[in-house]
């Protein structure tokens, strides 16, 4: 019997709620590509609805590609060519091989009942005219336009298109940006982005650590300051607006550049978001986007407005290396953006991770102490280093992926876990909380 269940009170058609409950299922991996699916009639009866619900739930899936029906031989999961053994044993060979569960702080959860935009999308960019050459460096006119009536909607950035910039992702973004930078230091928190660091590095800069949780009162040597004003990766804190002055004067005083990376400021559900740090002095700041957050991180998208005063080094150097978004990836996130997916997907996000963060509590608090405020998709708690690797360890052996505290950190010595919980599902989420809680409490 599928592990689905009809919930009577649920607003949605049933044939719907099915339809998406066994869409989750092979997103999940619970069912594997060439898995046998069960016959209407015995689905139907298992789950006390007519026949005609579950036909029209397998009608929608066939038509979606996600299963296949073989003449005389029933319906199975896409993908795969049937069984080549028994169920019982190729189900568990497949789950084998399946990668772990993310349970990160950048894996985010996307509501599938939103995929017939998705798909559209893609649609759209099949029948579309690609440029004849190498793509505009500064990205789509059209979907940066939309990106800046966006940013001035949610961040409150008031840009225009011609001062967005696409580019792949918030790594490409920074390194961009330090290429337009004169010689000098690049401070980061720390704790912080590990991805940062690495990029700063790689450019032949020296990483200089700036306390996560401490005022940023001196620059002097910095080209740059990295951080995560909205929602501090990975302590969660929300820099408190005297920092944000004192940070903006000891910028100006150096004559530094201050780089936002505003990462998942849209998925606050204590308090509203809170204003983007460029909105204080965008000649002083430079503000990094990403879709990584709100659509998928594979799509390898996000968005950038520097400063006028170096805006033309950034574009150059996009020009001479050719880094920037692939053409049908922007055309795509056009059309995400134009059919208002992006918004959707940000608030059924925002209203899963309201849900689960308070469970995230409720199964942790009793073991470990709260870094900081819980917000967006994740959570950070600090407890001593050998119960942190114990309970990563029996996660891992569980089937589930969560990352140390420490390995966020370079000079600084916290220790702890940082536990996400947007890269699940509800009933996965409350397994791994019960394998780390029992960990914990040993």
């Amino acid at each position: 019997m599928l592990p689905v269940r009809i919930d009577r009170g649920d607003p949605r058609p049933l044939g719907t709620q099915l339809a998406d409950q066994v869409r989750r299922l092979v997103l999940t991996g619970v069912l594997a590509p060439g898995d046998r699916m069960p016959a209407t009639r015995r689905l139907a009866h298992d789950l006390g609805v007519s026949r005609a619900v579950a036909e029209q739930a397998f009608d929608q899936l066939l038509a979606e590609g996600w299963i296949e029906a073989r003449r005389g031989a029933g319906t199975w999961v896409a993908g795969g060519r049937g069984p080549v053994t028994t169920p019982a044993r190729r189900r568990t060979a497949a789950r084998a091989e399946r990668p772990l569960v993310m349970l990160d702080a950048g894996t985010p959860w996307i509501d599938p009942r939103h995929e017939a935009v998705w798909r559209r999308a893609w649609r759209e960019v099949s029948t579309a005219t690609p440029p004849r050459g190498y793509d505009d460096p500064r990205g789509l006119a059209e979907r940066r336009g939309l990106l800046a009536e966006r940013l001035g909607r949610t961040r409150g950035l008031a840009v225009d298109a011609a001062a967005v910039r696409l580019t792949g992702g918030t790594g490409a973004g920074l390194r961009h940006v330090l290429a337009a930078l004169p010689p000098g230091a690049v401070a980061i928190e720390d704790p912080g982005y590990r991805a940062a660091a690495a990029a700063v590095e790689a450019a032949g800069r020296q990483v200089r650590d700036l306390p996560a949780l401490a005022p940023v009162t001196d620059l002097t040597g910095c080209a740059a300051a990295y951080v995560t004003p909205a929602h501090q990766h990975p302590l969660g804190r929300v820099m408190p607006a005297a920092d944000r002055l004192t940070l903006l004067g000891a910028a100006r005083a150096a004559e530094a550049l201050v780089v936002e990376d505003d990462y998942d400021s849209e998925f606050r559900y204590d308090v509203a978001p809170v204003p983007a740090l460029t909105t204080l002095a965008p000649d002083r700041v430079a503000y990094l986007g990403t879709a990584s957050k709100a659509i998928l991180p594979t799509l390898r998208l996000g968005w950038a407005v520097v400063p006028d005063r170096i805006l033309d080094a950034f574009d150059a150097h996009r020009e001479v290396t050719h880094d920037v978004p692939p053409w049908p990836v922007q055309r795509a996130m056009l059309t995400l953006l134009r059919d208002g997916y992006v918004d959707a997907v940000v608030r059924s996000a925002r209203r899963v991770y309201a849900e689960r963060a308070p469970r995230v509590v409720a199964a942790l608090s009793p073991y470990a102490e709260l870094a900081g405020p819980v917000a967006g998709m994740y959570s950070t708690w600090l407890l001593p280093h050998a119960r942190a690797v114990r309970a990563r360890t029996a996660a891992e052996e569980a089937g589930f992926r969560i990352n140390l505290l420490r390995d966020y950190c370079r000079s600084t010595r916290l220790s702890g876990l940082v536990v996400g919980f947007g890269g699940a599902s509800d009933d996965e989420l409350d397994r791994a909380l019960t394998v780390i809680a029992t960990a914990l409490s040993h």
